[in-house]
């Protein structure tokens, strides 16, 4: 038997924040997600056109604007740099290594030589002043800070400690729960967009084109072999055989005014054989 008792164990007490929590989670995400639903009807169906537009009208535009603009930017610029402001550059750097560094040399010297002696001289008749001057400053800033803080900051630090940071809490706690309801909210939005496009596809499919796939291919296409057998084909046979019996009237109505035409004599084209050469003769 084991003699050691076992610890009693606390119940566990729930803490305040987390029933806030539970009870503005559901009621906050139904209202979220009740809201968001046309936002996100509405800014798929913007999205759909923005890509249209982008594709095929702000692309040639920006394309069209990028060339103008190299046109009437990066080429004068290009030519300013290399014709302006490189020879000014080196213009520049002439002036700073003949002018401005010997005036350079020229001041530090006087620095070092003149100014540097006068300042030794002026601080130490100064020093005793200005300690006295910072005593007083010192004194006068203590006293300043001590009543600052008895008047402004322990207000300030009580004002912070037991109404805003609780109130900060809470409202933290409110936010966060509105933004997990707006992403819940508007995934769920998705999902329902989705399952609604796919509804309206497949009603689409067997409300239109499937029955007009059906009627082409029972009604229309035998029709159309019916017309292209019947009509078309015998229609094209008489006007080929109308198109001959004309061309045949009209040669018989030219021979029977004119007569038959004259046939060329063949001319004898062949070399003449023999040793003989041609001459103009014969």
């Amino acid at each position: 038997m084991d003699m050691q008792k076992q610890p009693q164990r606390q119940p566990q007490t729930q803490h305040p924040e987390r029933c806030l929590v539970v009870a503005i989670r559901i009621p906050v995400r139904i209202f979220v997600f009740l809201v968001v639903l046309p936002i996100r009807l509405l800014w798929d169906a913007l999205a759909a056109v923005a890509r249209f537009l982008g594709r095929y009208v702000l692309a040639p535009v920006v394309r069209a604007i990028g060339r103008i603009l190299h046109l009437l930017l990066v080429v004068p610029l290009i030519w300013l740099y290399r014709h302006l402001l490189t020879p000014l550059g080196h213009a520049l750097a002439w002036l700073y290594a003949r002018v401005l560094i010997p005036i350079g040399h020229a001041l530090g010297w006087l620095y070092a030589r003149v100014l540097t002696p006068i300042g030794h001289v002026l601080v130490g008749l100064l020093t005793p002043v200005a300690k006295g001057v910072a005593w007083a400053f010192d004194m006068l800033g203590t006293a300043l800070y001590r009543t600052a803080r008895v008047l402004l900051v322990l207000p300030a630090l009580a004002l912070w400690r037991w109404i805003l940071a609780p109130a900060g809490r809470i409202l933290g706690i409110v936010l966060k729960e509105i933004g997990e309801a707006l992403g819940h909210a508007w995934r769920a939005a998705g999902y329902v967009v989705r399952a609604a496009g796919r509804v309206l596809g497949t009603l689409f499919r067997w409300i239109f084109r499937e029955p007009a796939r059906w009627v082409y291919r029972t009604v229309l296409t035998p029709v159309g072999h019916v017309v292209r057998d019947l009509v078309l084909h015998p229609a094209a046979e008489a006007a080929r055989a109308i198109g001959r019996a004309v061309r045949q009237a009209r040669a018989d109505l030219r021979r029977a005014l004119f007569g038959e035409p004259s046939r060329p004599v063949p001319v004898d084209r062949r070399e003449p054989r023999g040793r003989g050469t041609r001459t103009l003769d014969g």
